[in-house]
């Protein structure tokens, strides 16, 4: 029976200037990009961010998606899952301790580092992310975890609150947020939603802004619009909670089809200059 495959995740990161981050594996004595396997029950884009940190020593939040690399190790299938990776804070290196996985980290140019790259896998990404390299802003829209049902809710549906499983799924948003570095935090103003933000809200000390123009009682393609429309002319690394019949229009103001998410699903869209370059899906359990 074929096992299943082996699933890793890591970034390619990059610095103003035109510089690209390689680590140095003495093992297999080969120079690569910062990458690793899932820790159990670890979602992709937070094993992305912890493996950068831990094989270079920096903090990077991850910005549009690469195209993943597909090969064999052994008789298994591996994946690796990559993205566009900025540094959070400070980009020096030299106080990296060398140890047995990682020996040597190096910013390297652009130019220099195909060359330096041991593998042609890590070469063919090295020419995606050139090519997607200028920086980008992140908005993730996300429908709200899993609620109480409506038909066994008989006061204010705005007061709706999340199930249990829901509650769960809000607090495991936390890794997915925090691997975007998103800064703000606008919601639908019904309980549900905010129950959504709040776990994140509370791990990174931010507000979240409540917005009626969100809820079912009250949005209109108008007033979603001009919420949307907003939050991409301000350029911040945001996201926006909502509810299922409002993500129409949020999909519609942002020109993209609709995927129709699951509670706890969202969709992040990346943006360079007010347009979208790049969108991937994510869930939650």
């Amino acid at each position: 029976m074929p096992q299943a495959d082996i699933i890793a995740a890591g970034a390619v990161v990059v610095r103003k200037g035109g510089d690209v981050l390689l680590v140095h594996r003495p093992k297999y004595d080969d120079w690569s990009f910062a990458k690793g396997k899932l820790d159990r029950g670890e979602h992709i884009t937070a094993c992305a961010v912890r493996e950068v940190r831990e094989e270079t020593g920096l903090d990077v939040r991850l910005g549009r998606p690469l195209p993943d690399q597909h090969y064999d190790v052994g008789v298994r299938g591996k994946v690796v899952h990559y993205w566009i990776g900025r540094v959070v804070g400070s980009h020096d290196i030299s106080g990296y301790a060398p140890n047995a996985e990682i020996d040597e980290v190096r910013w390297v140019p652009f130019d220099s580092a195909e060359g330096l790259l041991t593998y042609p896998r890590d070469r063919e990404t090295l020419a995606h992310a050139r090519a997607a390299k200028g920086r980008t802003t992140t908005l993730v829209v996300l429908r709200h975890a899993k609620a109480r049902s409506r038909s066994y809710w008989r006061t204010d549906d705005r007061l709706r609150p999340l199930l249990r499983i829901g509650e769960g799924q809000a607090e495991n948003l936390v890794p997915l947020l925090a691997s975007y570095d998103v800064r703000r935090l606008v919601s639908s103003s019904s309980n549900r939603c905010v129950q959504t933000l709040l776990p994140y809200a509370d791990a990174t000390a931010r507000e979240i802004d409540t917005r009626t123009a969100l809820s079912e009682e009250d949005a209109t393609p108008e007033g979603v619009l001009e919420v949307v429309d907003g939050l991409v002319d301000d350029a911040k690394r945001t996201v926006l909670c909502t509810h299922r019949p409002v993500l129409t229009d949020v999909f519609f103001t942002l020109g993209l089809a609709d995927p129709e998410l699951e509670p706890g699903q969202m969709l992040v869209v990346h943006l360079r200059d007010g347009a979208v370059v790049a969108t991937e899906t994510h869930r939650v359990r």
